[in-house]
């Protein structure tokens, strides 16, 4: 069965509406944590746009690349992401918080090492550990979704942010 043909999959904010929305809410709690961590909203997409790319999740990559625009990132960035070790082009902090989000997304490679923790906690204090945790656990989640469930990307369109 090609791509084209593939097989209908479950809905499921419609089978299941009320874990859709527990994890609706488990999201906005890890936004409001990171909000009032004081963690960079610019600094949340570089982390989405990260993990999407290492779980090959195509609707949250069209959806977190478009989110970074709007919100000003750069295109050259943007492309530069996957290959962020090789750049100029990131911050010591956005680095350490990439390094950690891909420790965590690949878990299964090694469990998150202590070096690139300790690494992460030279440049951010605890209440943003936590946050840049969450935010790469609710990103691989809704990965896992929209992988599972084959979400189509290309519709998206952000929401323009009120200056």
């Amino acid at each position: 069965m090609s791509n084209s043909e593939s097989l209908s999959r479950v809905a499921l904010k419609k089978i299941t509406p009320e874990v859709s929305g527990a994890m609706g809410a488990l999201h906005g709690a890890a936004v409001s944590a990171a909000q009032d961590a004081k963690v960079e909203p610019e600094l949340l997409e570089l982390i989405r746009i990260r993990a999407s790319q290492l779980n090959g999740c195509a609707f949250c990559l069209d959806m977190h690349t478009k989110d970074a625009r709007a919100g000003g990132e750069t295109e050259q960035r943007i492309y530069a992401l996957n290959a962020w070790r090789e750049t100029p082009f990131f911050t010591e902090r956005e680095r350490a918080a990439l390094a950690l989000t891909e420790a965590v997304t690949l878990v299964h490679d090694g469990h998150v090492p202590d070096e690139v923790y300790a690494e992460a906690a030279e440049v951010f204090d605890e209440a943003q550990l936590a946050a840049l945790i969450w935010a790469a656990t609710v990103i691989n989640a809704y990965n896992r979704i929209a992988i599972a469930t084959r979400m189509v990307p290309g519709a998206y369109q952000p929401v323009q942010r009120k200056s």
